[in-house]
């Protein structure tokens, strides 16, 4: 691995060495690996509180594969494709179930038990054992979904493939993403948190605490079983003043080892929008 690493590093600063097949091949085999989940673009903590780390080499694997790469016609039954990078395959000896026309591209990796509605899978991702991409939800380039993760319809998770040490979009185990919630620029969501439907989370989006006397204001992060929901808060400009998006912190998901009931419940008692 070592050494694999070393030759993607060596072609990144210098793509002229891609013109020996050896660094191709390194290319090539670190986007096999990660088709098969061996490697991954961010590797996670084994904290609540601690930092993944982005693995930068393996994002500029996945760079300059698109450079190594030629345009082919790809032909499923009656679809046809013109693309760089096929579909993944061995989806049924992997356990993994994907519902026309849901695709995942080759280079993504799902656990066992994972499920595709229609929704879309890019290269680099990785989506955790028991979760679902469900309808028109797409999962961006390196992205990290944790286990049992429910992404519901027309969720956007958004890609980070440059630079190569940004890190990734991160949803942890048990989160469940509400309808057409939008996730870009390396937000991370906590285990278990609840996210509204409509909530968009930037890496500048303001993300308020409103659950004690005063407001705490974060970026970047919901901490673990957080309940989000869509806000707004004014905001002085030279013209005026005008309400801006937020996201709102209004509640806590009880922690419990039946996550459905728990799920409910949250829903429930806060009146998430789903």
């Amino acid at each position: 691995m070592d050494e694999l690493r070393a030759r993607i590093e060596t072609a990144f600063a210098d793509r002229t060495k891609l013109a020996d097949p050896a660094y191709v091949a390194a290319v090539e085999e670190t986007v096999a690996l990660l088709d098969r989940g061996a490697v991954r673009v961010a590797t996670p903590p084994e904290t609540d509180d601690g930092e993944w780390t982005v693995n930068a080499w393996v994002k500029q694997a996945v760079l300059l594969y698109f450079g190594v790469r030629k345009m082919e016609v790809h032909e499923v039954g009656p679809l046809a494709f013109h693309d760089k990078i096929p579909v993944k395959h061995g989806l049924a000896e992997a356990g993994v179930r994907v519902v026309p026309p849901g695709t995942v591209r080759y280079g993504a990796f799902l656990e066992r038990g994972a499920i595709v509605m229609p929704g879309y899978v890019n290269i680099g991702a990785y989506v955790g054992a028991g979760s679902m991409v469900d309808t028109w939800a797409t999962v961006g380039s390196c992205a990290q979904i944790g286990r049992d993760v429910h992404l519901a319809g027309g969720v956007g998770i958004g890609g980070v493939l440059e630079p190569p040490g940004a890190r990734p979009v991160i949803v942890e185990d048990g989160a469940f993403i509400g309808s057409r919630v939008v996730i870009v620029e390396g937000v991370r969501v906590g285990r278990g948190a609840v996210v509204g439907a409509g909530v968009v989370l930037t890496a500048t989006t303001a993300i308020l605490d409103v659950r004690g006397p005063a407001v705490v204001e974060r970026r970047g992060s919901i901490p673990p079983r957080a309940i989000v929901i869509p806000g707004v808060r004014t905001k002085r400009f030279p013209a005026g003043e005008f309400q801006i998006p937020c996201a709102l912190i209004v509640g806590e998901r009880s922690a419990s080892t039946d996550q459905k009931v728990s799920l409910n419940a949250a829903l429930r008692d806060f009146d998430v929008p789903v």
